[in-house]
């Protein structure tokens, strides 16, 4: 098996067996702020009821909920775990027909067809984040946004110390216990380090002929919020 595919299999594994606690742990791990990050991050894309919105790498929906919260009625969701599409179809009866397994890669989605893509920390997760971003550039119209929600370790020496403490010795232990895989959440803060120091996103967007490219910064530089303009 290519290292590639033994990526997409390892991770649609990892997926697919925490679902089922995946929000509780979302929520409990980053003591609540992941709703306040996902609301901040639609506000500054500038998202509203004439978007057309595909969440990428959606999960059990949190983030197309809360776009759908915000007026946005047109709202489809891809991911490549089932268990996650399934939680999100039983949360949101509303979107149910418009979920699909996919990954990012390669959507089956028609080219300009789409305003606005979300992605919450999912992009670490792609096997190929340049062909991610390729696909998010031809199925997104004319002027239309990619907000990108992801983590990443602090500047500052306090909380990037802090920060790797918890995420090394902390979450892993909570996680594991809670959903039953220690695995999946000692995952999580190894693609969280290697994913800092070794990728650039707004160049990676850059790259795949997004124009203008905005880097913000949340809760003392632990998510970052990219959105890049066709």
């Amino acid at each position: 098996m290519s290292e590639l595919a033994d990526k997409k299999s390892q991770v649609r594994k990892i997926f697919d067996t925490i679902a089922f606690r995946y929000d509780f742990l979302n929520h409990l791990l980053s003591f609540g702020t992941d709703i306040y990050w996902r609301k901040k991050a639609l506000k500054l894309t500038g998202i509203n009821k004439d978007s057309t919105l595909l969440d990428v790498a959606c999960g059990t929906g949190d983030f197309a909920i809360t776009a759908k919260k915000m007026g946005v009625c047109k709202i489809f969701g891809a991911d490549f775990s089932l268990n996650m599409l399934k939680l999100f179809r039983e949360k949101s009866g509303w979107i149910a027909g418009h979920n699909f397994q996919t990954v990012a890669e390669k959507m089956p989605v028609k080219e300009n067809s789409v305003t606005n893509i979300t992605v919450a920390f999912g992009v670490r997760n792609f096997y190929d984040i340049k062909e991610g971003f390729n696909s998010f550039y031809n199925v997104l119209s004319k002027d239309g946004k990619a907000t990108v929600l992801e983590f990443r370790l602090p500047s500052k020496p306090v909380f990037k110390c802090l920060y790797k403490f918890y995420f090394k010795n902390i979450l892993p232990v909570i996680g594991g216990i809670i959903s039953g895989d220690r695995e999946a959440y000692k995952y999580l803060p190894r693609s969280v380090e290697e994913f800092d120091e070794k990728i650039n996103l707004p160049e990676l967007l850059k790259n795949s002929g997004f124009k203008k490219i905005e880097q913000h910064n949340l809760t003392f530089g632990v998510v970052q919020v990219i959105i890049a303009t066709k």
